[in-house]
Formats: structure tokens, sequence, C-alpha cells
């Protein structure tokens, strides 16, 4: 039984009897690695519907999944951040934050590529394990920067699931205002219990497909509903108008690139995970397309009036297709959520040690997590504020200067290079190219993001936490 292409790395495609190919049928999900069957009794129509629904490891899922991850909710609050920086910044802190997004998350990929090459080769089996950030961290590097990874990464990746509830719950206000926001966000907290429920990455395919959907039809929806409405009398653009402001609306933008804070499990989730860089590449691309022209369109006719909305759809009037976006972004939300639990999940699991036992004692256990998230979206009900702390706080470390610091630390030398699961390619700099880009990188981000980043956020949100109070029942609704 030989593998076909995409078995150098875990995963096969197919499996070749004498010289007959029988197309494996995807039987059964363990922990985020499909176990494989060549059933030829197997129920065709059966095995039909849970390939093309359910089991999901392509280049395609893939990107599904990461353009699902990469933009979601932040598309609402990017109009505002542009009211935070201006036109000519806020275009050039998107453009620059996105291409160092594709550099660390090629950087990452690499990464987990050198880690599967080399625990495969030393017998390791992935069948009933996930591979997390974490891991990859600790085994190229060192167990202490397997705790800094692990820290950073629990702390993003819950970050940004509560964020999703508190979306959810402003979205859903503005649809119907008679629950406030706080009761909004203990309902749809509730509903998130339901993530416990999807197995892996795996199993994400209709629900990614639905969210690329729901974001692309909202973008072109504030577009399109921005110019028809046109300028607002004596609109003023007066952005930057101070630092806080303005270091703010950055790091909202680097929250906005920094996805592939679950690039580990998406592509420990493919079948050739080897290809993900281009997917990614991808990725970035159409986030572009659907995040720069509402950005603009929207600023142009609103002005500083969106220093007041952190969540762009409140200043565009009501209407059926209005309505339609709420629905669509209350159910990427959803799914967004998801797949940033889906990573706490397994770390749970794994601290618990269940992660490779059964489905329903994994679903168990999951619970205390979302419960956890759904207190804290309720104590800091603060949308725009928290994505841009979270952009300086946790992400400028986890998903931009660890990857670029691991990097350079695992292929320091000559025969690591030579050896190298992913090997550069020819029109890539050289090695002391890399180093320079990656050692810019991490001043960039560390002085920009961490360091100014987090004194602009974690200021304005005092100033939210003062002016609003935590636990508040209604954050930026009318009247207050």
């Amino acid at each position: 039984m030989e593998a076909t292409e995409g078995g150098q790395y875990g995963f096969q495609e197919s499996t070749k009897v004498t010289d007959k190919v029988i197309p494996l049928q995807l039987s059964t999900i363990s922990n985020g690695t499909v176990q494989h069957s060549a059933g030829p009794n197997s129920d065709g129509f059966k095995t039909w519907v849970q390939e093309a629904l359910w089991h999901g490891g392509s280049r395609y899922d893939a990107w599904f999944n990461a353009v699902s991850g990469q933009v979601g909710q932040v598309i609402l609050s990017m109009p505002y951040s542009y009211s935070q920086m201006g036109f000519g910044l806020g275009i050039f802190f998107h453009l620059l934050y996105a291409g160092v997004g594709i550099w660390t998350c090629y950087m990452l990929s690499c990464l987990y590529l050198e880690y599967r090459s080399r625990k495969e080769r030393e017998g390791a089996d992935f069948k009933r394990h996930v591979i997390q950030y974490h891991e990859v961290m600790g085994y190229l590097v060192g167990s202490w920067l397997k705790k800094a990874a692990l820290f950073f990464n629990i702390v993003t990746m819950g970050s940004v699931a509560v964020v999703q509830i508190i979306a959810c719950a402003s979205n859903a206000y503005y649809l119907n205002s008679k629950y406030n926001k706080r009761e909004w966000a203990v309902i749809f907290g509730g509903i998130s219990l339901l993530t416990c429920l999807l197995p892996s990455f795996h199993n994400f395919r209709v629900w990614s497909i639905m969210g690329v959907v729901t974001t692309t039809y909202t973008a072109w929806y504030m577009v399109i509903a921005g110019l028809l409405h046109g300028k607002i009398p004596d609109v003023k653009h007066s952005a930057p108008q101070d630092m806080e402001k303005f270091f703010t609306g950055t790091t909202n933008i680097l929250f906005a690139f920094g996805g592939h804070a679950i690039t580990i499990e998406i592509m420990h989730a493919m079948w050739q995970p080897k290809v993900y860089k281009y997917v990614y590449l991808w990725t970035v691309g159409y986030v572009l397309t659907i995040t720069i022209p509402h950005c603009i369109v929207l600023y142009s006719n609103f002005g500083d009036e969106l220093l007041n909305h952190s969540n762009a759809l409140s200043v565009l009037p009501h209407s059926v297709f209005r309505s339609i976006a709420l629905c669509f972004m209350i159910c990427h939300q959803a799914l967004a959520f998801g797949l940033y639990v889906m990573p706490l999940n397994f770390m749970w699991e794994k601290v618990l040690g269940v992660h490779g036992s059964t489905y329903l004692i994994r679903v168990v256990c999951r619970v205390p997590v979302v419960l956890l998230l759904w207190l804290l979206a309720l104590v800091f009900p603060f949308f725009g504020p928290l994505n841009s702390m979270i952009g300086s706080l946790i992400m400028s470390f986890s998903v931009y200067i660890v990857p670029c610091v691991a990097y350079i630390l695992v292929y320091k030398t000559k025969t690591s290079r030579e050896e190298a699961a992913e090997k550069l390619p020819s029109w890539m700099p050289k090695w002391n190219g890399v180093v320079a880009i990656n050692a810019a990188i991490v001043v960039l981000i560390a002085v920009l993001g961490f360091c100014l980043g987090s004194w602009a956020s974690v200021s304005n949100l005092i100033k939210q936490v003062h002016n609003f109070g935590l636990f508040e029942k209604c954050y930026q609704c009318k009247g207050k």
C-alpha cells in the first residue's frame, strides 16, 4: 500500500492496491485527523453526503476556514478605525499589516511542516492528536517558548471568541432593540454552547462557506448603501486627531490580519498542508477586496461621525438589506466563535487527559470553556476597543513576533536549513535577507503594535469602563 502525494506529512488521499486506485472513504473523524478506510461496501449516498457536507480537508476547505477566521465582525469596526487614522494612513497600515500577516503566516506554516516532518520520522502518530501552536514552538525551540506561546494563544483565542459574542449582541440589538445588548449577549452566549458539538476543523465546510458568503454580502452592502446615502451634512474628516485614537485604529487593523492564529489547526486538518502558504496568500488577497472599499466609502460619507459608532452598520439607515446584513453577521460571528474556541477546546481536553477519548466525553468537557467566555463577554461589552487591545497586547506576540523569532532560532544553522522540510524558494531572499525581514517585523510590531498600540488601546478601554462600567446593559446605545 503506497501513499499518494500528500502522505509525506501524514495525510493519504488514496491507497494503491496492485494496479487499481481505490478512493478512500472518509468514515470517521478523530480530533482533527480523518481516519481513512477503503470500504467498497459502504453506503454510497451516505458517504457522498459526509464527504460533501462534513469531511473537509482540501485546500478549498482551508481557504474557506481561513477567510472565515480572518475577517468577520472586524469589517464592522474597520470604518471606525479609518475615522481614527484618516484615509492615507488607514490604507497604508491596511496594506502594511496585510503584507506582514502573509509573511508571518508563511513562517508559521514552515515551522508546522518542520515539526510534522521531524515527529513522523520519530514514529509519531497523529491520528488521535491535533498538533497545536505551543507544541510546535516547544518541540522546535524549547519549553520556554512553549509556555509563552501557550499563554499568548490562550488569551488570543479566548479574547477573539469573546468579541464574537459581543458582536452578535450588538448586531441583534440593531435588529430588535426590545432587548438591550447585555440581554442579547446572554442569549447568544447560550447559543454558543452548541459549538461544543463540532468535533474538529474538518467539520466546518458548510459553515465556512456560509461565513464567506455572509461577510462578502455585508461588505458590499455597506459599499452600496454608503454610496446611495451620500455625504452627511457638514461631514468632517479630521483624523488623525490625536496619538491615542490613531494607534487605537492601527491596532484594530493589526487585529484584523491576525487570523493566522488558527493556522496550525487549519493546516493539521488538510490533506496536503504544504500548500497552505498559497491558500493564505489568496485568503489575504480576497480579504483586501472586502475590507478596503467599504472603509473608504463610509469614512468619506460619514467622516468623524464614525468615531461614535464602532459598529459601522449603525450609521446606515434601516432597510431590509441592512437587516439581512445584520442577520448574516450574527451567523458569521457564531461560526467565528466556533473556529476560535476549537483550539481552546483541544487544549482543555489535553489538560484533562480526554483528548483521545470518545466524542461525547470531549463534548461535555468543553462546556466550561464556553461558559467562561460567555461570562467575559458580559463583563466587557466594548466591541471596537477590545479588538484594538487584543491586537496590541496579545496578537502582536502570538501571531507576529513569535513566528519570526522562532523561525530564526530553528534555522540558524546551515545544516538545519539544508535539511528543512520546507526550503525557501529560489526567488525568496537568502538567509540574511530573511533574518533582516523578520527582525524588521519584530521591531515594527513591538514598537507600533505592542508599545504604542497597547498604550492607546488600554487608555481607550479604561475610558470606556469609566464611562459605561462593567456589565454595561447597552454599550453605545441611543441616549448613552
